[in-house]
């Protein structure tokens, strides 16, 4: 599944530099606004302890890790919904996005420019909400207008519907407010999917820190989080600079002495890939034999003929039934034989739910 999160903010914030601790892509980090010309497109790898253990009972060929794909979005600035700047590519690029990584600044230091010349990520991101924010309402009136009169004059149901969200979401956005925040019913969604709203897409918001505040956070975090309350959105501590030297360093070895010295359980990156996993509403199942161990990633919510359809359309055709064994389960007997024997595998139908960590077996029939 090529799901993507899209690195976004204020040119400066950190957000390339982020970029090259996440990917093996590089992009180029440099003091200057606008360093990121063109999209950079990483494919992620998703850390996975799960996926670790089961390598080590299991012992099979191979593995296989799930991924997502990070883009590292051009700078925003004042006017972009206007066209000022790279406003045009950045709100074009960010629309094939599924969800937003929105960094801020919350660090000082007069060697690193800022782009309004003094730090205030409560301000930067207000700067980017409201460009955002007057993108989904050009694109919102656009459509009223096209079904407007429709809706007023004739009798179609679905015109007079689609006005009366559109007509909403226009209110909303009037108000200063991001369309996520406005209550939409799950029926509502497909009347205004095909418009790609970027204020509906989901958010996290990575605070980028010095070094001394990677732990508690500082005073522009909790800016940050008072700001943010009475939105649906995570919000991640990360120091960028801590990141860029850990993925200076060689071996895992080093790297855990060097979060040792931190105080840090595990990198940020890592956090802030399995946050985005989060953000785009995704789980993971395992499938598990001597050739290979692997992780797929499916929708929260996928039924098993679903999940199936993941690995190939024919087995989600032609699905039969799936043999699921709880994770947990598996790593408590040691294999699938003991899992047999203890009859802890079920046989689960088509309407069978899969959960976040389930290692099935797809029998079907084409």
């Amino acid at each position: 599944m090529a799901l993507q999160c899209g690195i976004v903010g204020l040119p400066n914030v950190g957000k390339s530099t982020l970029f090259n601790c996440l990917s093996n892509a590089k992009a180029q980090a440099a003091n200057f606004p606008f360093c990121t010309i063109e999209p950079n497109v990483g494919v992620i790898t998703v850390p996975d302890e799960r996926l670790n253990k089961l390598s080590e009972l299991v012992k099979p060929q191979r593995v296989q890790p799930n991924t997502i794909e990070i883009v590292d979005i051009a700078g925003l600035v004042k006017g972009a919904s206007k066209g000022e700047g790279l406003g045009n590519q950045f709100l074009g690029n960010i629309r094939t996005t599924n969800a937003i990584i929105h960094v801020l600044r919350c660090f000082d230091d007069t060697d690193v420019t800022h782009v309004d010349d003094t730090i205030d990520p409560v301000r930067d991101k207000e700067i980017i909400d409201t460009e955002l924010q007057l993108k989904d309402l050009d694109t919102v009136q656009k459509r009223i207008q096209k079904v407007e009169k429709i809706a007023r004059t004739g009798g179609d149901k679905e015109a007079k519907r689609t006005f009366d969200i559109l007509s909403a979401i226009e209110k909303h956005l009037e108000e200063g407010k991001s369309v996520r925040t406005h209550p939409l019913d799950k029926e509502d969604l497909p009347y205004i999917e095909d418009l790609s709203l970027l204020t509906l897409k989901p958010v996290l918001y990575v605070c980028n820190v010095d070094e001394a505040s990677v732990n508690e956070g500082n005073e522009y975090v909790e800016k940050v989080k008072e700001a943010i309350q009475d939105e649906n959105a995570e919000l991640l501590i990360i120091s960028a600079q801590i990141e860029s030297e850990i993925a200076q360093l060689d071996s895992f070895e080093e790297r855990k002495m060097f979060l040792d010295d931190l105080g840090l359980d595990e990198s940020g990156v890592n956090k802030l890939i399995r946050s985005a996993y989060k953000l785009l509403n995704l789980a993971t199942y395992f499938t598990a034999g001597e050739k290979e161990v692997r992780a797929w990633t499916i929708e929260n919510g996928f039924t098993a003929p679903q999940a199936a359809g993941v690995i190939h359309t024919d087995f989600e055709k032609g699905f039969i039934r799936a043999e699921v064994i709880k994770y947990e389960d598996f790593v408590h007997y040691g294999s699938e034989a003991a899992v047999k024997e203890a009859g802890k595998l079920s046989v689960e139908g088509k309407s069978y739910i899969v959960k976040d960590g389930d290692i099935m077996h797809f029998r079907f029939n084409v």
